[in-house]
This record gives C-alpha cells, sequence and structure tokens, in this order.
C-alpha cells in the first residue's frame, strides 16, 4: 500500500507545535522538524494501525469473491478500482472491496482533515515523539512511553486477513 504525502500544511502546523515544544526561536533546525514530524506521524499511523490526516492511498488486491478488508482505517471514499466488483465502507471506518481481478484500488483515508482536527492525545504524541528525536538524534535511546500510552487508545489491530 503506499500513501500520499502528508500535506504540507499538516507538517508546517506540526513543526510549529515541536518548535514550541522545543523552545526553538529561530528557523534553522525546521528542515530537520519537518524530517521528524514525518517520521512521528508515520510511526503513529503504523503504531494505531490509522491513517491520521485524510489523503489519497492506493493498495494492490489480489481476485477475490469474497470481500476483503482495505489496509487502512479510516476508508472516507473508494474512489477508483477498474477490478473492482463491488464497494462497501463500515460505520467504523473499514472499507472492504471484491475484486474481479487482481489491481489496484485508490481510496481516501484518514480521521482528520488536518493537523488541528486530530484528537489532542494523538498530535501530543506525535510531539513528544519529534522532540524525544530531535534531542536523542547523535545517540541511540527507547522513545518515551508516553508516546505509546497516548496513541493506545487509537489503536486498530488485526489478527490476520479481515474476511466479511
Amino acid at each position: 500500500m503506499t500513501a500520499a504525502p502528508f500535506p504540507a500544511a499538516t507538517i508546517a502546523a506540526a513543526r510549529d507545535a515541536a518548535r514550541e515544544q522545543l523552545r526553538i526561536a529561530g528557523h534553522a533546525e525546521d528542515a530537520l522538524i519537518d524530517r521528524l514530524c514525518t517520521t512521528a506521524m508515520t510511526l503513529a499511523e503504523a503504531f494505531t494501525g490509522t491513517a491520521l490526516i485524510a489523503r489519497d492511498h492506493v493498495a494492490t488486491m489480489g481476485v477475490a469473491a469474497e470481500w476483503r478488508a482495505l489496509p487502512t482505517c479510516p476508508v472516507r471514499a473508494i474512489t477508483a478500482g477498474a477490478d473492482v466488483a463491488a464497494i462497501d465502507i463500515d460505520a467504523d471506518g473499514t472499507g472492504w472491496v471484491r475484486m474481479t481481478a487482481a489491481g489496484e484500488v485508490r481510496f481516501v483515508a484518514g480521521m482528520a482533515d488536518d493537523w488541528t482536527a486530530l484528537p489532542p492525545p494523538i498530535a501530543h504524541g506525535v510531539i513528544v515523539l519529534v522532540a524525544h528525536l530531535f534531542d536523542t538524534r547523535e545517540r541511540d535511546a527507547a522513545p518515551p512511553a508516553a508516546v505509546g500510552a497516548l496513541w493506545r487508545p487509537w489503536r486498530r489491530m488485526r489478527l490476520g486477513e479481515v474476511r466479511r
């Protein structure tokens, strides 16, 4: 699965929050902080199993007569897929497809439209992780346990292939 990059406005807002957390007044470190924000948000998505910011995604799906879940949630819209026989989106944001042939499924997924709409614990966990990565960039150190604690309520876990 591939996802479009995080929107520039989202990274800029996360950078501003991280600069405030780190008490950095200048802009000399902005490029580094931008990369750390992207890394922290990508890790948050991997940990929670949830797309944070609504954006385009593409999943390659095999042929299947049965319903198969798309690999990330919450799905807002399934926008394209020539080989898709049927689509459905559950109330919890799980996107489902049935495929007539192997191919790509394009969809939009994300819990928030922008940085300000993220649940505060998720945004704060991203900022804590950015600050940690910034402060420990020259040495190896485990991330603060608080990050996982902040994100855990939004964690979606799949124990094998999900089918209807």
